[in-house]
């Protein structure tokens, strides 16, 4: 059978991540944030007093890169940084309370955009696809063995 990147396992799935961060964006545009924004909210929310260099490690970007971000967002008023008590360099970060109602407002947006990717399957469906899913990340993560690349040496969105 020919190759089919609309049939392909890893296609679709970055496709669909895709399309649904783009859903998203337009539906949160409303809120004021960047998507870099609402994530490091999102993450921050997930694990206040972390140090810049764990947070910029669970989003997967370079410290540095972060670092601006934070800046932009303590300015706005979004985040704080607090002495950490055990390392007087370091710094831990913390939402403020201008973060609460947007992070409500922000999973609405994120409901609204999931029923719309998953209009059509019922809720059985949407339960079985979800276990699933849950099963492939786990077969992938660390916790598991390590993935292997494909024929061209790749690993990534496209591979099958």
């Amino acid at each position: 059978m020919p190759y089919d990147p609309e049939r392909s396992f890893g296609f679709l799935l970055h496709d669909i991540a895709r399309l649904m961060r783009k859903r998203f964006d337009q539906r949160a545009r409303a809120l004021g944030l960047s998507r870099a924004q609402w994530q490091v909210l999102v993450h921050l929310s997930r694990h206040e007093g972390i140090n810049q260099s764990g947070l910029a490690e669970i989003l997967e970007i370079e410290n540095i890169t972060l670092g601006r971000l934070i800046d932009r967002m303590e300015e706005a008023g979004w985040v704080e940084r607090r002495p950490d008590q055990n390392d007087r360099r370091a710094r831990l970060l913390y939402t403020t309370q201008k973060v609460a109602p947007v992070m409500e407002r922000m999973r609405s947006l994120a409901e609204e955009t999931r029923n719309e990717a998953l209009a059509g399957l019922a809720d059985a469906e949407r339960d079985a696809l979800i276990e699933r899913l849950i099963h492939v990340r786990a077969n992938l993560s660390e916790r598991g063995a390590p993935a292997k690349e494909d024929e061209e040496g790749e690993s990534g969105a496209a591979a099958d």
